[in-house]
């Protein structure tokens, strides 16, 4: 099922042919650098079973994104549940992971506006959130593009990682759904 298109972006829900090419993503080093490590197939598979999961139980999840001039697969694009307790949930968070050779292309905001306008529509939230490492400065810039805002006030530490990793702080950006 195809949740969004947008001009150079399908935005849809998994399938079965996703998860190869989701695996290597999950492998690339460039792409989990702020990520707490690679994953291996059978984790990367088990993530791809978590997204489905999330599809069937809330109706929205992070949809797989293919480009529309070829039909490639290049990473997600879409809304999560967040499954931690922070300050901030519970909440929607938007979020992206596509691969490297995607970047600077303005593709993760292209996609990522279309799920805002898609959450407006069908989410009932006021509010979407994003977080990601203070040093993220590509998926910050996203955020920022978005419209979305960073209060320090708000930073965290992620309650899933220990808390000597340093990839524990956390900032976390927010946007009003009109």
């Amino acid at each position: 099922m195809i949740v969004a298109k947008t001009e150079r972006l399908i935005l849809r829900q998994w399938l079965r042919s996703d998860r190869e090419p989701f695996s290597r993503l999950n492998a690339d080093p460039r792409v989990m650098e702020f990520m707490p490590g690679l994953l291996t197939p059978e984790k990367s598979d088990a993530l791809a079973d978590r997204i489905e999961d999330h599809f069937r139980q809330h109706s929205f999840g992070l949809c797989a994104v293919e480009l529309r001039r070829d039909h490639s697969f290049i990473g997600f694009i879409g809304l999560n549940i967040p499954s931690f307790e922070a300050h901030f949930t519970p909440c929607v968070e938007i979020g992206w992971r596509l691969s490297a050779d995607c970047w600077g292309q303005g593709l993760a905001t292209e996609g990522a506006r279309e799920i805002v306008r898609y959450a407006s529509e069908h989410i009932e939230t006021g509010t979407l959130v994003s977080f990601t490492v203070p040093a993220n400065f590509r998926s910050r810039r996203v955020m920022e593009k978005l419209g979305m805002t960073h209060s320090p006030s708000d930073d965290f530490d992620h309650p899933e990682l220990p808390k000597d990793h340093p990839l524990r702080k956390h900032v976390l950006y927010r946007m009003p759904l009109k």
